[in-house]
């Protein structure tokens, strides 16, 4: 009986080991489980609640409306970009006070919601004035006013790129180099968002002009010479010796089949580096090209962002590309390598790139919001600057510096050099878009630079001809707004 009894404790304390580790394996599972919800609430509230709850299709946002007077849109000079219009007993009214001159940034609220007015939606029905004021107010029936938002516009610039781009359709960009900060962001054409309930049904058909289509962020161009940024850059990371480089431009370029033209046919004559990228040579960048590893050039075109998710605090076009590979036909490379071909950018994107190039390699995240404040003008949340990645780096940026700066000097930039309130550098490009070669979209990059500040900047003329010509001016226009306070 002994052993017999021995025997059974020793299966039920097996029994209770077993029941324990089950216990032991649940409580683990369970535990998991708890911390995953954990995780996923707190990626919500960091990430993705702003998202939801601006979404046109959360009832949520009906509630906040009926008890908050919505906000207002501030540039960083202090001047209401939107507000709304409350008098009791009548309907509410957005107010944009300067109409079309900031449509696509600041964007509409009416007919849904665009641009800041969507973004920040969820800030400007929250309000942060004294909890007594707010208490007497629910008490009594009266609408709180919502927070403020205060953006990195800067009104001088922008009105000042509105205005150059006048009548014709293209974009303008300009950012903080430093801080990341977006100065200006303006789209032609353009609409009037006071009267987006009466015009909607008109810019919203217009498929010939876009209205509605920011692209600044969203337009895809070729960017012609101006690539040769890229094409420069991969050059000095694969040829220490790239100061040497001569070649005798007589207005064209073959090689194993293709042939590249110079703008209009120009000979160039005996250029170096510096003049090749100065003058815009497209025989030498096409020369130059053809000592390129492709592998490695596509990859510095990925570090440049290329075919990357852009940081941008608006709604972009993420697929700005260079097609190049190692079965890429010669004339694929060699086009590619002047900016045309099939590569595509947007204004952003391309300013983004001056920026890091000003700012030593470094790009910083961009922002279009520097603080909350309540309507009382009490400072609810500052945003601060930060640092996004290195995208080249600090002698590399400084050589494409000093080749930017030729190009203001005595290259095709040298309509922006005659001003004492800052130093000028870039890039034009005038980028062909159909089989009419004589028609070409004019660009401009590069940046400004004081001993206080550094702003890049893009600019796009849809159709525009020379980039030296049309684009520079306006560049011009809006560094001398800007600086000129």
């Amino acid at each position: 009986m002994g052993m017999i009894s021995k025997v059974f404790e020793k299966i039920k304390s097996k029994r209770d080991l077993s029941g324990n580790k089950q216990i032991i394996q649940l409580t683990y599972i369970f535990v998991g489980l708890f911390l995953m919800l954990i995780v996923y609430i707190s990626l919500f509230v960091a990430r993705d609640s702003m998202e939801i709850i601006n979404n046109t299709y959360n009832k949520r946002e009906e509630l906040f409306t009926e008890r908050i007077i919505r906000g207002n849109i501030l540039s960083r000079n202090g001047d209401a970009l939107a507000y709304t219009d409350s008098i009791p007993g009548m309907e509410e009214k957005r107010i944009y006070p300067y109409a079309n001159a900031f449509s696509h940034v600041v964007g509409f609220f009416g007919n849904g919601k665009m641009g800041i007015e969507n973004t920040q939606n969820f800030m400007m029905l929250k309000s942060n004035n004294n909890i007594s004021e707010r208490t007497y107010n629910d008490l009594n029936g009266i609408k709180n006013r919502g927070d403020s938002v205060v953006t990195t516009l800067d009104t001088n610039a922008q009105l000042a790129a509105a205005n150059a781009l006048d009548g014709y359709k293209g974009a303008v960009v300009v950012i903080n180099c430093e801080t990341g900060e977006i100065v200006t962001m303006v789209s032609k054409p353009d609409f009037d968002p006071n009267d987006i309930k009466e015009i909607w049904n008109t810019i919203n058909n217009d498929s010939e002009n876009s209205p509605l289509l920011n692209r600044a962020t969203q337009g895809l161009y070729p960017p012609g010479s101006t690539f040769k940024i890229v094409t420069a850059l991969e050059y000095i990371k694969e040829y220490s010796d790239y100061n040497d480089y001569t070649f005798d431009c007589k207005g064209s370029f073959a090689f194993d089949g293709s042939v590249i033209n110079c703008y209009h046919g120009l000979s160039h004559g005996t250029v170096g580096f510096d003049k090749s990228f100065a003058k815009s040579c497209n025989s030498s960048f096409a020369n130059i090209t053809t000592k390129l590893d492709r592998e490695k050039f596509r990859a510095t075109c990925q570090e440049l962002l290329f075919g990357e998710e852009l940081p941008c605090p608006l709604h972009n076009e993420k697929k700005s590309f260079v097609p190049i590979n190692e079965k890429s036909s010669t004339d694929e490379l060699l086009q590619t390598g002047i900016g045309q071909g099939n590569t595509g950018i947007t204004p952003y994107h391309m300013c983004l790139i001056s920026c890091a190039i000003a700012n030593k390699g470094m790009l910083m995240e961009p922002m279009l919001i520097s603080e909350v404040r309540s309507s009382n003008g009490d400072l609810v949340k500052k945003y601060s600057s930060k640092e996004y990645k290195r995208i080249m780096g600090v002698d590399e940026a400084d050589e494409m510096k000093h080749l930017m700066r030729e190009v203001i000097i005595d290259g095709t930039g040298s309509r922006i050099n005659d001003t004492s309130l800052y130093t000028a550098y870039g890039k034009t490009g005038s980028a062909e878009y159909s089989l009419d070669k004589t028609k070409s979209h004019a660009w401009f990059t590069g940046f400004a630079e004081t001993d206080k500040e550094k702003l890049a900047i893009a600019v796009i003329i849809e159709a525009g001809g020379s980039g030296g010509e049309k684009a520079v001016p306006v560049a011009k226009s809006v560094f001398d707004a800007y600086f000129m306070k």
